[in-house]
């Protein structure tokens, strides 16, 4: 393990842009999960309105969506919760694991050496609101 504050500037860009792009996939599993609850709640709603349509006697209509549209995969031969187990299970508990191990080869661990130089350079010393606070390097 190495000390963050011996790092060296290229590494410490270097594990900055792998957490980047990991934050960056956090980012994209928000959406992932946005999508799957968005799409439940059409299918819930779509399951209201049938049921609206059956109420003002439109059954046939109403028969022909509820076969052919709620309930249906979103994508072949899965639902969303599915598509979200599969992108956690395959892609993001693999990119997760690889961020860490990079962090805790070059800078023992420590997140966002980057952002706290980058802190560092750019607060005003002394100055309130501006403090260190507890963040190493």
């Amino acid at each position: 393990m190495t000390d963050p504050d011996e790092c060296d500037p290229a590494t410490v860009d270097a594990v900055g842009k792998i957490t980047e792009a990991l934050e960056t996939t956090e980012r994209a599993r928000g959406h992932l999960y946005s999508f799957h609850q968005l799409t439940g709640s059409a299918d819930l709603q779509l399951g209201k309105g049938v049921a609206q349509l059956r109420a003002a006697g439109h059954d046939d209509l109403a028969d022909e969506i509820e076969r052919d549209l709620v309930g249906r995969n979103v994508i072949t031969d899965r639902w969303t919760f599915q598509i979200m187990e599969e992108y956690d299970d395959t892609y993001w508990s693999a990119f997760r694991a690889t961020e860490q191990r990079v962090r805790e080869a070059l800078t023992g661990g420590t997140r966002h050496v980057h952002e706290a130089r980058m802190k560092e350079d750019r607060r005003t010393h002394g100055r309130h609101h501006h403090e260190k606070g507890h963040d190493k390097v």
